[in-house]
């Protein structure tokens, strides 16, 4: 996952300060009362498979932890897939989740199949410059491993404008970003990146095309996520090199 995220690592205009938007749970997923462990407790959980679940808004317009199926292909619930979702969403709150109950929780939602009809729209909004997720996560090939991501990574999808935008952002240090366009196909988003721009210190910032005459669409020969959950709040992928990770929806703030 280190190499495809050295490719993939993506980011909001520069320069900005990053929250995330999860909102306060209502009720915070705690497996201390089960008086088991986590990944015990989910692999008695029964399986069904082909859902699509996305956080829903309450009374009060918070972001409920508890998700709603909204096209089952089967009409039953996967409160597996629901449980690992919570597990994921309370360890970007929190960072305080063991890294594997994460891991299990990929595992759990990479073969769930969740319908991915929604999930561009869901990435990168319906107008540009689309919406803006922040790395929590990174796991290596096959799940043998993995560790919260230690520095400020995030990225921006623009599913209207077709562009993608990905940096690191190191405080007064300064920032780095690529930016590019993007192809969607069923649940993968390739991407090729056009130019860089760095900032150091206090200096302004400089751009460097690499653009080149390469006008074609991205495809599966390029760098690309494939995705196998979305909502409001997180967001969960594969990169090409067989890493997973996921990321936290994020806002700027003045």
């Amino acid at each position: 996952m280190a190499s495809s995220l050295s490719h993939c690592l993506v980011a909001a205009s520069p320069p900005i300060s990053l929250t995330p938007s999860i909102s306060p749970f209502h009720k915070t997923f705690n497996p201390k009362p089960f008086g088991t462990p986590l990944v015990a407790l989910l692999k008695t959980t029964p399986r069904s498979s082909c859902l699509q679940i996305r956080a829903t808004l309450d009374d009060k317009g918070q972001i409920s932890t508890s998700p709603s199926v909204l096209v089952p292909e089967e009409k039953q619930s996967n409160k597996e897939v629901e449980d690992c979702v919570r597990v994921l969403k309370n360890a970007a709150k929190t960072r305080k989740v063991p890294p594997e109950d994460i891991l299990y929780a990929f595992s759990v939602i990479e073969k769930a199949k969740v319908d991915p009809s929604c999930f561009l729209e869901t990435l990168g909004g319906t107008n540009s410059p689309g919406r803006t997720w922040m790395l929590i996560f990174t796991a290596e090939k096959k799940l043998n491993r993995g560790k919260y991501f230690p520095i400020t990574a995030v990225q921006r999808f623009d599913a209207a404008g077709r562009r993608i935008e990905n940096g690191v952002y190191l405080g007064p240090l300064g920032y780095l970003t690529f930016e590019g366009r993007l192809s969607w196909k069923k649940r993968i988003l390739a991407f090729i990146f056009e130019r860089i721009r760095i900032k150091i210190g206090p200096l302004n910032p400089f751009e460097i095309s690499i653009k080149g005459n390469d006008e074609r669409e991205p495809s599966n020969k390029d760098p690309f996520f494939i995705w196998f959950y979305i909502d409001e709040e997180i967001a969960v992928a594969r990169g090409r090199s067989g890493g997973t990770a996921y990321w936290v929806r994020c806002q700027r703030v003045g």
